[in-house]
Formats: structure tokens, sequence, C-alpha cells
């Protein structure tokens, strides 16, 4: 069987309507949600980790990650264009996981389970979840991929794994690694949240 190769995508060129911001510079406990995002990706786990963002304050963090870096001009054209951006940066592989750099408190060594769980069935869809409820990030086989470049506007993988629903693996995760921020209101929740954590750890 030839060696698998993964490549990952981490997509963080969206204007964040919703936040009224870049909210992928919002900090929660002294660190933005895009370098929570980049710290979640096991990167020995991937030949190669492309960051697509129209940000070039995040395309230096992606640098100093030694990731690619990989331009949107175009973020309204929707997470269709970014999508085809990654997969372009990765070039030749077995399979792409695409991840989100909105759930703040994924963890690495989650997103190398569900690594280590695709690769057990690497013709299948892996996808974390909670109760039985998908979520992100997701590993796509390379026979999806032009499917996958078919996408238009803000048309994303879930159009893509809707159609092949009994390919599709879960790995259970904690639903809070699933949790994404998506206003300030909720990253203010989530931040007294933490603190109240801290506090009562003491």
């Amino acid at each position: 069987m030839d060696t698998l190769k993964l490549g990952c995508v981490v997509m963080a060129a969206g204007n964040a309507a919703r936040f009224g911001d870049n909210k992928l510079a919002a900090e929660l406990q002294g660190r933005s949600l895009i370098h929570r995002a980049l710290e979640a990706v096991p990167s020995k786990m991937f030949n190669t980790v492309a960051v697509v963002t129209q940000y070039p304050e995040i395309m230096e963090l992606a640098a100093e990650f030694q990731f690619t870096a990989v331009c949107n001009e175009h973020p309204d054209w929707g997470i269709s264009h970014t999508i085809k951006l990654g997969l372009d940066a990765l070039g030749d592989c077995s399979g792409a996981l695409f991840l989100v750099s909105d759930q703040p408190l994924l963890k690495r060594e989650t997103v190398a389970a569900l690594v280590r769980l695709w690769e057990s069935q690497p013709e299948k869809i892996a996808a974390l979840a909670h109760d039985g409820v998908r979520g992100n990030p997701c590993v796509f086989p390379a026979r999806l991929f032009p499917e996958l470049r078919e996408l238009e506007e803000d048309r994303g993988g879930n159009t893509v794994i809707r159609r092949h629903e009994a390919n599709l693996i879960l790995l259970e995760a904690a639903e809070e690694e699933l949790t994404d921020v998506d206003t300030p209101r909720a990253m203010e929740e989530l931040s007294a949240e933490r603190e109240q954590r801290r506090f009562r750890g003491r």
C-alpha cells in the first residue's frame, strides 16, 4: 500500500460579518483565535499545512509556524474559493483535513486522533462529532477533491458530505472543542467561563 500523504487547510479568510471585525485577532486568555487554531494543528502528521487568509498579519503568523501562507484576494467569493485555494496549495496528496479557525478550545491531540481514524479508513470522510452530531474539522479523501472544487460561493464541505453520508466516520469529542465563536458576546461568555474555571481550579 502506498504511503498516505495528508494535507491540512486552515480556513482563515472569512469577513466575519457577524463579529463586526477580524474575529480571528480576538483573544481568549491572551492568545488570539488564529494562534489557537494554528497551535491545534499536529503539523508533523501533514505533508503541507496551508493557511488561507486575506489578512497580512495571519500570513506572517503562518510563516512563523512554518506553514504555507496562501493569500485569498477574494474572500467575498465565499468559502468555496478558500477550499479551492487550499487544495491548490496542497498539491498531490491522499486526503485533506479542513480546519476552521474559530474553535478556540480544539485540542491538537483531538485533531491527531481524527487523523489516525481517517488513516485507518482512508477511503472515507472522517469528522469530529459530539453526541453523534457532526462538527469540524473534517478529512476528505482525494477522490472527493473534484466535488470540493465544484463548490460555488458559500457552499462548503457540508454539501459534499451530505452526498456521501454512507462513507462518513465520526470521532467523538468534547462539546467545548467543537464550539465555535461567531459574535463578540459569545467570546465574552467563553472568556468568563474559562476565567471561572481557572479561579475554581486554584
